[in-house]
């Protein structure tokens, strides 16, 4: 914005104040009697942002300690809980601070929140005083009639789990963002942006979920939507803004970097990752793009192939950091002439407050029950494979899904399954809660949160083999997993050599130690969010279904319950990178 000339000839580019005395010496000067009207630019406004991103429903602090760098030196401690982050939150806030958060706040997360469909957490984010909110792959895991109850309450049933279960639901206080989110007639999900005043200055947000989403999520889950190009839209957007007076644009996005080491409290070390070709994309007048979706912590200002310059952040995972932003805003000539940021680790010092507390308490003491319900042992040998891009949580839950499809076809006389396959990314925890030997329901829960079916396929050896390859992606000649990797059940084993052309990548493929016949018809175990085409494995949703099996989480407990079970030793999977 640009304030209206001044009625007397001082130069308008003079920001420095006159005394009064002298403005009648200048009038008589020359030779004015009087002025219509005295007007002077706003000076520059101080406006600070706060930002969260991957909550992932974490009310209680994760277990293990975080290791994080700070100007250099590495340090280590607990950190999160959703207490403790509000207490943090509550001590950054003032009257010129406003909350934002880049995504997932809500999906892949532990029993205590997901057992109530995420209520608890739209509750204690909201307590928090979250203002704006960016939606994020995970805010589509139970579809879109769910993601518009956690905005808007009610307790409509969309799934096949009770909500209001413990109390009402009032929705959340906080505005959803969804810019790039949009239907058949080009109507937004959400709202696109939101403009917020600050001390005078009007900052544009625009917020937005990574375009790749319905490769997250299954088909039906984001049926009737379309997911737009980032830049273009932020770009588009950033016009409108402008022209609605905004004096600074902010874009929260749900899309990362990968930096290394993962944690840090300033600077983006050996930056890479998605959300770089983005920003070198976005319009120059973007001053701050909040991000996320990478669970990684990194602060920088980024500066583009074009010479001018973006901050970005991203505060890690799980409310395990909060990103304090500080910026000065010129309304006068609708520039950021300063930004800076720092990441704050959530470890305690702040103490609890007390209404997000109380919400934990309230929803851990009744998920309790069902979450340390005994449900089986499991014994760890010790014993560790080499070259493994499988891990031992993701080979268990593939083992499991193999036993439940054996048993729903069995049940029906329909034969038996030869294999089964888990996405690496649905798999959430290890066995480390495990480590006692006793495997609960909520150790259970907490490894496969989505509360996906699992599904019995019929595929050739052709088709297995041609789905195994569509979990590489090329791009500026580097060839590397595009979101997931395939883990399959005992038996299986497979090897890639990503230096060969696509299509031929996968140069061994076994079952029982002899390679798959590729015209022979086999019965495949999968979850429901790949053969909905998640994580990009589009020919899963292309081949006949043999038969719905019924829940994984029902799957795994009966695999755990009956008993004899061993840690998996890893190696399934080589020279493929494991992916979280």
């Amino acid at each position: 914005m640009v304030g209206p000339p001044l009625s007397f000839c001082i130069p308008r580019e003079s920001h420095l104040p006159m005394p009064a005395k002298l403005i009648p010496l200048l009038l008589a000067a020359t030779g004015l009697t009087a002025c219509a009207s005295v007007a002077t630019d706003p000076a520059p406004v101080a406006v600070r942002i706060v930002a969260i991103n991957d909550f992932h429903g974490n009310l209680e602090m994760p277990s293990g300690e975080y290791r994080f760098t700070e100007n250099g030196q590495e340090r280590s401690a607990r950190l999160g809980g959703a207490a403790q982050l509000a207490a943090t939150l509550q001590r950054l806030d003032t009257p010129d601070t406003l909350i934002v958060a880049a995504g997932d706040l809500i999906g892949a997360s532990p029993l205590s929140s997901s057992l109530f469909l995420d209520e608890p957490s739209i509750r204690a984010l909201s307590a928090m005083g979250l203002d704006i909110a960016a939606v994020g792959n995970h805010e589509f895991d139970r579809g879109i009639a769910e993601l518009r109850r956690m905005q808007d309450g009610g307790c409509e049933a969309n799934t096949r789990r009770q909500p209001c279960a413990l109390e009402p639901f009032a929705g959340a206080d906080f505005r959803y963002l969804a810019a790039n989110v949009v239907d058949d007639a080009g109507a937004t999900l959400f709202p696109a942006t939101a403009m917020r005043e600050v001390a005078g200055a009007k900052i544009g947000f625009i917020g937005m979920t990574l375009e790749g989403t319905p490769n997250y999520v299954a088909a039906q889950a984001t049926a009737g939507y379309t997911f737009l190009d980032e830049a273009d839209t932020a770009n588009r957007l950033a016009g409108e803004l402008r022209g609605q007076g905004a004096d600074a644009l902010v874009v929260l996005l749900h899309e990362g970097a990968s930096v290394d080491p993962s944690y840090n409290l300033d600077g983006c070390p050996n930056i890479g990752g998605a959300v770089v070709p983005i920003i070198e994309r976005l319009d120059p007048s973007i001053a701050l793009v909040v991000s996320g979706h990478t669970h990684q912590a990194y602060v920088c200002t980024y500066t583009r192939a074009d010479g001018s310059s973006v901050l970005l952040t991203s505060a890690g995972r799980y409310g395990t950091f909060v990103t304090e932003i500080a910026m000065n805003v010129d309304p006068a000539s609708d520039r950021v002439t300063f930004a800076s940021a720092t990441n704050v680790p959530v470890d305690g010092r702040d103490g609890s407050h007390p209404a997000a507390e109380a919400i934990v308490r309230r929803y851990v003491e009744a998920a309790g029950p069902v979450a340390n319900r005994q449900v089986g042992t499991i014994t760890d040998t010790g014993e560790r494979g080499e070259d493994c891009g499988d891990r031992p949580a993701q080979d268990f839950v593939a083992d499991a899904y193999l036993m439940q499809g054996r048993a729903a076809l069995a049940a029906t006389g329909q034969g038996t399954v030869d294999m089964a396959f888990v996405n690496s990314g649905g798999v959430r925890t290890g066995f480390d809660g495990a480590a006692d030997g006793v495997l609960t329901f909520g150790e259970l829960a907490a490894m496969a949160p989505f509360g996906n079916g699992v599904i019995v396929l019929d595929m050739t050896g052709a088709q297995i083999r041609a789905v195994l390859e569509q979990q590489f992606c090329e791009e500026g000649g580097t060839v590397e997993v595009c979101d997931s990797v395939l883990i399959p059940s005992a038996g299986v084993a497979y090897t890639a050599d990503t230096s060969r052309e696509a299509g031929q990548r996968i140069t061994a493929l076994t079952l029982d130690g002899e390679p798959l016949d590729p015209d022979r018809r086999y019965r495949v175990a999968t979850n429901s969010f790949l053969v909905g085409g998640g994580d990009g494995f589009a020919l899963f949703a292309q081949v006949p279904v043999v038969a719905n099996a019924g829940f994984d989480i029902d799957g795994l407990e009966a695999y755990v319950a009956q008993g004899n079970l061993m840690v998996p030793v890893c190696g399934r999977v080589r020279n493929v990178a494991a992916a979280d």
